[in-house]
């Protein structure tokens, strides 16, 4: 069924989801995974160079931080994270998803290059702040465009590995470290610079990839544009078309009868969220603030507790981290496909259940001295096998269970919920901790990760939503949908 109208006043009726969604996967699709997924990349680059970086920016040479100040410096990131993506969030709903994640690339190519030429604590922390701003609004953004891009049918998996490909950067960024900071090869005073340069470096070239990428018909037919929309996905079937050599695609089943209602605002919002899903706005609140602290209190320490308590040399803090990104990776990788088969609830609580155990094991461990870096960076790489399914997990929830009108709002608001709650101050705080160099102060902070994780657990069994497989608008009816006669 073709569109039928285009005003905005009418009501038009379209199959244009029903279309998008039983395409067949192709090549065009996994344009979409890369153009889109190097905002994780991105995230895991920078946050992995600065953990790696840590001891490297304390030396007389480089920056002279304190392990304080670097800790605050990765919460001022995380900070500008939160403003971003609510901003840039609203944006994205109101201006649509392709202008906004050219947008916030450009903004993160501008920033990391700055941090590159930092001459003191508070310009690294300014310029890094920017850096997280432009990564936040990213995050609204593709997610957004990812959802409504991908069949229903693989949208959990392709989400998980999306998400999961966050540790691409952070191998990435481990590997760099090994001949940026050698200081066989480079001084430090030098190397730590053109460690930012190399994210630059990469966001420029999927600058270029993004340029032909379309903008969502989902968005398109919600804002007025049915012919603009249309245009798109006879594009998007006379690609996937020709690449599989068919010249018919299967037969869309189902319309929707759509009726333009203006921008949606803030107040809009709200009601809808605390009202109408509340109970998915708790789900929402509980996954990402739990997922938020582990992550953000381990990793963007974990070069500290390396070389502090096991005395690991900067120069190879990386050789630790590559095993370390590796099991997050194939954590999502392997077992996301899961997601879309045995359900939503029942993975994601059995993820959240085995990181949060393996966590309080570990910690009991490492308190009583029994791991040494390689037993440690084995138990990590374990825990985050799970952890890093049940982190991507938490980003999918809050992206598929709104309509599609407060999408990518919905997904800055939990992105800055979680982050403010969870991992805002977990950085510092985890700083102070190993500051004091004491095993059983530290192991309190990782017990408290763990019972977070748990408590997410029990969330998802009781009130977590069945999304697997089923179109957006049936797992949230849009605001748009137009109300009988």
């Amino acid at each position: 069924m073709a569109t039928s109208a285009t005003a905005i006043e009418e009501a038009v009726e379209t199959n244009i989801p029903a279309r998008m969604d039983r395409l067949p996967w192709s090549r065009w699709h996994w344009l979409i995974v890369a153009g889109l997924g190097i905002t994780w990349i991105l995230d895991g680059l920078e946050v992995t160079i600065v953990g790696a970086l840590a001891s490297v920016l304390t030396e007389k040479g480089t920056l002279s931080l304190t392990e304080s100040q670097i800790g605050f410096a990765a919460t001022l990131y995380l900070l500008g994270g939160i403003l971003g993506a609510l901003f840039f969030g609203y944006l994205t709903d109101r201006l649509g998803r392709k202008r906004l994640f050219m947008i916030t690339l450009g903004l993160y190519l501008v920033s990391t290059v700055l941090t590159a030429f930092s001459w003191s604590f508070w310009s690294f922390v300014a310029f890094r702040f920017l850096t997280g701003a432009g990564i936040g609004g990213e995050y609204a953004a593709i997610n957004s465009a990812i959802d409504e891009l991908i069949p229903a049918r693989v949208r959990g998996w392709a989400d998980l590995a999306i998400n999961g490909s966050w540790w691409i950067g952070t191998a990435i960024g481990a590997a760099s470290t090994l001949v940026l900071l050698n200081p066989s090869l480079l001084s430090h005073s030098i190397g730590w610079r053109l460690c930012f340069g190399l994210g630059a470096f990469l966001g420029l070239a999927i600058l270029m990839v993004r340029r032909i990428l379309p903008e969502s018909p989902r968005w398109l037919m919600t804002h007025g544009k049915m012919e603009e929309a249309e245009r798109v996905v006879k594009s998007i079937e006379a690609e996937v078309a020709g690449e599989g050599g068919v010249e018919k695609l299967p037969k869309a089943e189902g319309s929707i009868k759509i009726q333009q209602r203006g921008s949606i605002g803030f107040g809009r919002i709200a009601d809808v969220m605390w009202n109408k899903y509340r109970k998915r706005a708790s789900l929402g609140m509980a996954l990402m603030i739990s997922q938020a602290f582990m992550y953000n209190a381990i990793f963007f320490t974990y070069a500290l507790v390396l070389s502090q308590f096991y005395k690991v040399p900067s120069g190879s803090v990386g050789l630790y981290i590559l095993p370390f990104a590796l099991g997050n990776f194939l954590g999502p990788l392997t077992i996301g496909r899961l997601f879309d088969t045995i359900g939503r609830r029942a993975m994601i609580a059995i993820t959240y259940t085995i990181s949060g155990l393996l966590l309080a094991a570990t910690a009991f461990l490492f308190a009583q001295g029994a791991l040494t870096a390689t037993t440690q960076t084995i138990a990590w790489s374990v825990i985050f096998f799970f952890a890093s399914a049940s982190a991507s997990s938490a980003y999918l929830t809050v992206s598929e269970v709104f309509p599609m009108e407060m999408r990518a709002m919905a997904i800055a608001f939990f992105y800055a919920i979680g982050t403010a709650a969870g991992g805002l101050f977990a950085p510092w705080l985890f700083g102070i901790l190993i500051g004091t160099h004491d095993k059983n102060i530290l192991s309190l902070g990782y017990y408290a990760g763990a019972a977070l994780m748990l408590m997410a657990a029990g969330a998802e069994i009781f009130i977590g939503v069945a999304a697997e497989r089923k179109p957006l608008e049936e797992v949230a009816e849009p605001l748009s949908v137009a109300s009988p006669a």
